[in-house]
């Protein structure tokens, strides 16, 4: 059974960094893509970034996110980070990360969708303030 741990939530001021943390376990990490989610208060979760399986040679993320969010996995940590810079008011959220377990893809395949996942963590709140 896959199990997802997210750690490196908290409060940060506007134009800050946080570095978000998924451990996963139970499963062959590198062999899945992996994604970021978050969802705010009173909105629907959206992607905000995902990383091919393997070494993770591609990379998507979400517009509003592009150019300060980083997505990056260390297969040797099973592990999934979110490096997060010039933090905004607006990503405050709950920040959920997320593994593609099943299926058949190409190796470069990075999933959009939440219903594109099949393993989810329990969240680590990021709350921005400006």
């Amino acid at each position: 059974q896959v199990q997802l741990v997210e750690s490196g939530g908290g409060l940060a001021q506007a134009g800050s960094s946080l570095r978000l943390s998924c451990a996963a376990s139970g499963g062959t990490f590198s062999g899945y893509p992996m994604g970021w989610f978050r969802q705010a208060p009173r909105k629907e979760r959206e992607f905000v970034a995902g990383i091919s399986r393997g070494s993770g040679a591609n990379t998507n993320s979400a517009d509003d996110v592009k150019d300060r969010f980083t997505i990056s996995r260390d297969n040797g940590k099973n592990t999934v980070y979110l490096e997060m810079n010039s933090l905004k008011p607006e990503d405050t959220a709950v920040y959920y990360c997320a593994e593609k377990n099943a299926g058949s893809y190409l190796y470069s395949y990075v999933p959009l969708g939440e219903k594109d996942y099949d393993y989810w963590g329990q969240g680590t709140q990021v709350t921005v303030s400006s």
